[in-house]
């Protein structure tokens, strides 16, 4: 069979030498650093600043993983938007006519040479002054020089170093907006934080000089001094600091429910009644010590709370995952427009692996779409022109034209999002254990408080009421309200550091009551990063896959690239005659030799007789001919995260273990040894199936712990007692929490670490208690001092913080989380 002359003149590949950074042929001479070639100055650059800092390990993690900063010119099309000077005032945190700051969220920052190496980007470009990436988030927040540099360019900057910024309609929601709602949601508590600290400094200096004397000494005209000035510091305390509490006990009381706050706001009104009521009357110095310094250390849980989960962003809508513009074609001009402009019939160019943004009838011939995020199934489909595309879609291989049918708002996968079966609420800031003891506490502390009351009404009134206010003020549950906040936070904030991140305290104590976990297949125990490439035919010989090699190499399909990584490296065979055919295939001559690639028609299409070819499997296929041969073809499985078996294996022997997959099941032999029994698993699910099924198991009285990824999971996630999101980019927006994909193996120790804590919480409620009991016991008998009610009340919240932190922090040692 000989070779076709379609196409000639081809460019010659391989007898150059590659970049050591980014691949790319080298110039001859090529720049060279280290004994090692470059194609530029720019991946020269790259690769001193990160050997420099001893972390060329970057090198290890994939053979020659830069993007070559040449190419930044041939795409700079694509952030062509970046120049309008109203998206940039959208983005921009601070412009002006001088310097310019922005923070972009970087997906791809892993490691610590990723760290350096964006923060040394102004050894790169002198334009850019200053830039600080915030390793947790994955951001990066650049200051630059917009005489020498603008917008576009530091984006096309950061791309052509492989760190393309996440830029998408949720992120050109105006900054000051955004800042403005977040500051308005925390000052309030700072502010009430910081008066409550003011005033209990001070209400403690002017109490020292009566702590300190001795009977008689002090003289009365000081002591009614210190006593009124107290009075005054404690009163904004009451009237600001304090109204967090008090309002939210009125709030449960007009409910007619009992939580923490109200025995909380009972202590408060007492310790402030009485105090008020000795120094009015003369007959004590009150207790506004005690009672300023009760609100602040309450005060300093719930800042701590908050801040814990201030950095956490969980609830995105569908814009997170949108571009911010799309390529419109008009009278065969090209223009990028903002999503949020996009208009029924306007034409959109839509490229490899970029979101299709509506509802789309497709103009070219043929393309290739990836419905996972929606779907769920991970087979891409391919699509002909005529033909629906849906919003949510991934465009896989060739750029593809088509016309928008609806407007995005209006399109599948918003109104899938905004359904309200994928919405869910959010959780208590206190859990429901300290809700439930508070019932039984307040309770409690009444009936102490009235028998007290009622054994000394008879012989002495005013020690009776002495007694009952002491009972309400020395058992106000500050350590019991306390020990959740410090415990839960100081736990959630180990998880975070191990990429498990929760959005509230009450998913802590939930996962801790979990039985059953149903977990999706696609995304969650498959990764998005690598892929199977099993060989079947007859066995590929050396020269063969060399050329072969050299064949792929021209090519940007996906598939193509994943072949080359499975193929060995080729040097010095020549490629002419290359063409490739969107969506069927590629042909070519390689050292004489016809080389084609592609699906089962395209073959035939090229002169191979069916007879020669094996049937198509089902799955994808990529077939191969080498000559007038045909040896076999490819086929592509799922790529499993790594320890998958230990993970199954230690999760089987405590939890009821479920799958439900939107994928066919061709894998289901291969997930069977995992899950032992084929029942308990569930393939072509889609989004409203997933839902069903853990609604059924919730009403069979299980506690379902959901582990998903994208939309198609949803639904499940906030059905679930606890849903989580298994992250490589995207994670869905009901979700209680967050795991990063490479540490789903740990999800066995992160189980009994959260179960340690619920007894961390347990013990310090039993502390708490013990202090109560202690301090009641002085309260009954209606003796209560200033001095030790001064000296109580602080030192068990100080005690309980204390223990509820190296509590939690030994349990996180025991199950080997690092500190």
């Amino acid at each position: 069979m000989g070779i076709p002359s379609e196409i000639s003149d081809a460019k010659e590949a391989g007898q150059k030498e590659l970049c050591f950074h980014c691949g790319e042929v080298c110039p001859d001479p090529p720049v060279e650093t280290g004994g090692k070639p470059f194609c530029c100055e720019g991946c020269s650059t790259v690769y001193e600043i990160l050997q420099e800092n001893d972390l060329c390990r970057y090198y290890d993690l994939e053979s020659r993983p830069g993007i070559s900063l040449r190419e930044r010119q041939d795409r700079s099309g694509r952030f062509a938007y970046l120049d309008d000077p109203a998206l940039q005032r959208q983005l921009l945190d601070f412009g002006d006519d001088s310097i310019g700051k922005i923070t972009l969220r970087l997906p791809q920052v892993h490691c610590a040479s990723c760290v350096w190496l964006l923060e040394n980007l102004n050894r790169l470009e002198k334009g850019i002054l200053e830039a600080e990436v915030d390793f947790l988030r994955r951001e990066i927040a650049l200051t630059y020089a917009v005489e020498e540099i603008g917008l576009r360019q530091v984006v096309e900057l950061l791309a052509g170093l492989g760190y393309e910024p996440e830029i998408t309609l949720e992120s050109a929601r105006p900054q000051e907006q955004k800042r403005r709602f977040e500051r308005l949601r925390t000052r309030g508590a700072t502010q009430r934080l910081a008066v409550a600290g003011f005033c209990f400094g001070n209400v403690m200096l002017f109490s020292f000089p009566e702590y300190l004397a001795g009977p008689g000494e002090l003289a009365e005209n000081w002591r009614t001094f210190f006593a009124a000035m107290n009075v005054l510091l404690a009163l904004p305390v009451l009237f600001y600091s304090s109204t967090e509490y008090l309002g939210a006990a009125w709030q449960s009381l007009r409910q007619r429910t009992i939580t923490i706050d109200v025995p909380i706001s009972l202590g408060i009104a007492a310790l402030f009644g009485r105090s008020l009521f000795e120094v009015l009357s003369g007959s004590g110095s009150g207790y506004m010590d005690s009672f300023t310094g009760l609100i602040f250390f309450l005060l300093i849980g719930k800042l701590f709370q908050r801040k814990t989960f201030a950095s956490l962003s969980f609830d995105r809508d569908y814009r997170s995952y949108f571009p911010l513009a799309v390529a419109v074609r008009e009278g065969g001009e090209e223009r990028a427009v903002p999503v949020a402009d996009l208009e029924v019939g306007q034409t959109i160019l839509v490229r490899n692996e970029e979101l299709i943004p509506a509802d789309c009838c497709l103009h070219s011939p043929l393309c290739r779409v990836d419905y996972s995020y929606v779907t769920g199934e991970a087979e891409p489909v391919d699509r002909e022109r005529g033909e629906i595309l849906y919003a949510g879609g991934r465009v896989v291989g060739t750029a593809a034209e088509m016309t928008v049918v609806k407007e995005v708002s209006q399109s599948y996968l918003t109104r899938l999002w905004n359904h309200e079966a994928f919405r869910k609420e959010e959780g208590e800031e206190l859990n429901q254990m300290v809700n439930a003891v508070s019932r039984y506490f307040t309770g409690a502390v009444l009936a102490i408080a009235v028998l007290a009351a009622l054994f000394w009404l008879r012989t002495d009134p005013g020690l009776a009421l002495n007694a009952f206010t002491s009972v309400l003020i020395i058992a106000c549950p500050c350590a019991l309200a306390l020990s959740t906040p410090f415990a839960m936070g100081t736990a959630i904030n180990l998880l975070a550091r191990v990429g498990f991140f929760l959005k509230h305290p009450g998913v802590v104590e939930r996962l801790a009551h979990i039985d059953t976990i149903v977990f999706d297949k696609t995304g969650t125990l498959t990764t998005t990063r690598a892929a199977t490439a099993e060989f079947v035919g007859r066995s590929l010989e050396e020269r063969e896959k060399r050329l072969l090699a050299a064949a792929l190499r021209n090519s940007t399909h996906p598939l193509s690239r994943k072949l080359l990584q499975e193929l060995p490296a080729t040097e010095g065979l020549e490629v002419v005659d290359y063409w490739e055919s969107p969506g069927r295939g590629l042909r070519c001559g390689v050292d004489g030799q016809m080389v084609l690639v592609g699906s089962r028609q395209w073959l035939m299409e090229n002169g191979l007789l069916e007879s020669e070819l094996p049937e198509a499997p089902v799955g994808t296929a990529t077939f191969v001919a080498v000559g007038e041969r045909a040896p076999g073809y490819f086929r592509f499985g799922n790529a499993y995260r790594s320890r998958i078996g230990a993970l199954f294996a230690s999760l089987r022997r405590y939890f009821d273990l479920f799958l439900l997959s939107g994928d066919n099941d061709r894998e289901r032999e291969r997930l069977l040894p995992h899950f032992e029994d084929s029942t308990r698993m569930y393939f072509d699910q889609s989004p409203t199936d997933k839902l069903e099924f853990v609604a059924r198991l919730q009403r069979e009285g299980r506690q379902v712990l959901m582990i998903g990824d994208g939309l198609n999971d949803a639904g499940a996630l906030r059905q679930s007692a606890v849903g989580i999101a298994v992250a490589e980019g995207a994670f869905s927006p009901a979700s209680d929490g967050i795991l990063d994909a490479d540490r789903l193996a740990d999800l066995p120790r992160f189980l009994r670490f959260v179960r340690a804590c619920m007894w961390v919480v347990g013990a310090s409620f039993a502390l708490s208690i013990l202090y109560n009991i202690i301090g009641i016991s002085f309260a009954v008998q209606g003796t209560l001092s200033p001095l030790l009610s001064a000296v109580l009340m602080p030192l068990s919240s100080v005690s309980v913080i204390a223990f509820t932190t190296m509590a939690t922090r030994l349990a996180a040692k025991q199950v080997g989380i690092p500190q």
